[in-house]
């Protein structure tokens, strides 16, 4: 009996799976003719030329391939990103995807709604206190200790008001400081 050829990954002879009884294997190659054994070997000369032959093809196409790339400036990086984006589309087309994104939808609405009702109420909490007998008393209070600490002044004026304020009133002391020094 001929070894058989090294093929590489590529095998042709039959290897035992695990559990197959190996003495059958032989048996069976023991019960070929020699006329059967030489028209298999021709056979498996022919096979192994034909995937050699194959190989240099796809060997050939590959190079053929990375050369039209090349050609047309596609990288490893933009392959990568379609690939990327294929994927992504083949995903969200799918029922399992859209089902979910519904669902996540529908619960967004919901949360969304949840939360302007949880503010409404809060708006609505917080006018209620402003309202109250007790708030409005605190109100009054600190009104009248406004008008106390600051005079006559007309309550409720903005910022800006009183900024001036401040501002003519250091601008006056200033006038009045320097008169006093001019005058001594």
């Amino acid at each position: 009996m001929e070894p058989p050829r090294d093929q590489g990954l590529l095998r042709s002879d039959s290897i035992p799976e695990v559990g197959e009884d190996a003495a059958a294997a032989v048996s069976m190659a023991e019960t070929l003719s020699e006329e059967e054994r030489d028209e298999l070997r021709k056979e498996l000369a022919k096979v192994e030329e034909e995937i050699q032959t194959l190989s240099q093809v796809l060997a050939a196409k590959e190079k053929h391939l990375a050369e039209i790339k090349r050609k047309l400036g596609i990288n490893s990086l933009q392959e990568l990103k379609q690939n990327i984006t294929k994927s992504w589309q083949d995903v969200t087309s799918t029922t399992a995807y859209k089902r979910t994104s519904e669902t996540l939808s529908q619960a967004g609405q919901k949360a969304s709604a949840a939360f302007s009702s949880v503010g409404s109420v809060i708006t609505k909490k917080f006018e209620d206190v402003r309202n109250s007998p007790t708030f409005k008393s605190f109100e009054e209070k600190v009104e009248n200790f406004k008008s106390k600490v600051g005079g006559s002044k007309p309550a409720g004026g903005d910022f800006g008001e009183v900024l001036n304020s401040a501002a003519n009133a250091s601008a006056t002391e200033t006038i009045a400081e320097q008169t006093e020094e001019e005058t001594h």
